[in-house]
Formats: structure tokens, sequence, C-alpha cells
């Protein structure tokens, strides 16, 4: 993952393609968040619902992550070699400086990916807008659409989080003491997004914070015992609830695409580090395969 702050171009110079895939329509009205708050310096970044645009089920895909290119370099950091770094923990996370990403050759981009990998969020400051135009997201893998998030108009690649002093368009429940939720995006997909970049538009002086969390580092802090038991667990992962908070008028109120679950391991290993990590989130996790419910609410509750 990288976080940027940055200065971003008009909206028209964005080139994300590939293509999105073929979508029907029906006649339903949209809402555009942008209409409403034309004054705003970002109006154009603003999130958009589009009502009269739905997708079929995703298709699965063969995906080869550029990380394992980058192992067969004799030097898999060269590209970091006129910058600086700055580790944010010992074990996980990362800001650099002195790169342009928009810049990077496709071999430094591999090598990136493998960092990436390696420490889990890397921070980049200071970018040109340039980094994220001309096929910047499709050199990692096939580009994610999302089914009831907002996104600038004609881009439905962006996933956009969005909250004001009088709204919100974002994913969050009303019953709680804090909107804060742990997740990783869209775990309900049979191929979850294995690489997301999030950059920042606008963020008040306080507050509004991303905090992130070391799925690797939490599973080896974890019993050899009690480890080697959740590597035989499976945990289905649901997108029902929040297509249904969307349904309700909430957040725009669109579903692009119909609600999934997925099974997926409870333990995965990384394609290219080979390191086990955690694969459970409050968001999305609801329930572990083959256990009764008080076990499974126990052992999701802990992680």
């Amino acid at each position: 993952m990288s976080t940027l702050t940055e200065t971003l171009p008009a909206l028209e110079t964005l080139r994300l393609r590939p293509e999105a895939p073929a979508a029907s329509k029906d006649t339903k009205d949209t809402t555009d968040a942008s209409d409403k708050d034309a004054g705003y310096k970002y109006a154009q970044f603003l999130p958009h619902f589009d009502n009269t645009t739905t997708y079929p089920p995703l298709t699965d895909f063969e995906h080869h992550d550029p990380g394992l290119e980058a192992l067969k370099h004799d030097d898999p950091r060269e590209f970091l070699k006129d910058a600086t770094v700055s580790d944010l923990t010992p074990r996980f996370g990362a800001e650099i400086s002195g790169i342009q990403l928009h810049l990077l050759t496709p071999r430094e981009k591999q090598q990136l990916a493998l960092y990436v990998a390696q420490r889990g969020v890397v921070v980049f400051r200071d970018q040109s807008p340039e980094w994220m135009l001309n096929e910047w997201g499709s050199f990692f893998g096939r580009l994610h659409i999302h089914p009831t998030s907002g996104h600038p108009k004609g881009y439905p690649e962006f996933h956009l989080v969005y909250k004001d002093a009088g709204k919100t368009f974002n994913f969050e429940t009303r019953d709680r003491l804090t909107s804060s939720v742990w997740h990783s995006d869209v775990t309900y997909e049979k191929q979850p997004p294995g690489l997301t970049t999030l950059w920042l538009f606008d963020s008040p002086s306080s507050g509004g914070d991303t905090a992130y969390v070391s799925q690797v580092e939490t599973y080896n802090r974890l019993s050899p015992s009690f480890r080697a038991y959740l590597e035989t667990l499976e945990v289905v992962h649901s997108g029902v609830e929040q297509a249904e908070y969307s349904r309700k008028g909430n957040r725009g109120g669109v579903v692009r695409r119909e609600p999934v679950e997925t099974v997926h391991p409870l333990v995965r290993t990384h394609p290219v580090t080979g390191a086990k990590a955690l694969f459970v989130n409050k968001q999305f996790s609801r329930r572990t395969v083959g256990l009764k419910s008080e076990e499974s609410e126990a052992i999701l509750n802990l992680l």
C-alpha cells in the first residue's frame, strides 16, 4: 500500500484503462455530490453514484504478482538507491522520499511491488500528480470497481472515502460509538485486491486518520499451537450487509453488482514473500466454517 499527499490534476487527465467491464443500463436517476458542492476545490472528485449502471459478477482471472520478477533481480531494492528511507516501525511500514512514482520504469515498479509486500505499507510524499496516470494501477493487476461506493464521475476504478460536517458517503453504521472499523478492502470477493494505493485529496487539520496493522506480525505473535489450529480454519466473508446498507438509501443508494459471500482460509500465505498472515476483519468476516456460533465468535472477536 502507499499513502500519498499531493496536488491533483484535472479529472479529465486521468487515464485508468483497461476499460471497465461491460455494464447494463436501467432508467433510474443518478446522484452526484459535486452538483451540490460546486464551490469546493475538489468538486470534480466528489463521489458520484450512477444508478443507471450495473455490472455482471466478477470473473476469475490469473494474476502474476510483479514482485515475483523482482526476486530475480541482483538488487531488488535498486530503485531506492537515490532515496531516503525511514522505517515507521521495525517490522512494518516505511516512508520514502526522493522518488517520483510516475518516473519508475517497469523494472523499478516490480521492485516496488516486492518492497511493499515486504514492508506492508509504504508512504510517498510530495508526488507529482502524474504518478496516477497512464496505466499506473493496471501495471500491478486487474483494477477493481467497488460495487457500492462513490467514484469521480466517469472513473469507476477510483474508490472514494468522503465525509464532511453535513453528510457521509461511506459504509458507516450509526449504532456504534465510533465509525472506525478495522477492515481489509472487499475481502468478500473471490480474488480481493492484493495492493491498494491510497492518496489524500483533502483532510481536516486533525482527525480523519487512516491506521494500518500488520496481519503478518499479528499472526507471528500468536502461540505456535494456536497458529497451527487457525491454519485449519476457513471463514465466510460477506458483502451482503454492505449492499443492503446502500439499498436502504445510504451512501448514495447504489448497488452496481450483486453482493457475494466467499469462503477464504483464515491464514493466507503471500505469493511473493511466503509470509503467513491472518485474513480476517471485523467489517466483512462473518463466521468460521464448521464451528458453533459461540466458538466462531470467540475466535473472530479475538482476532
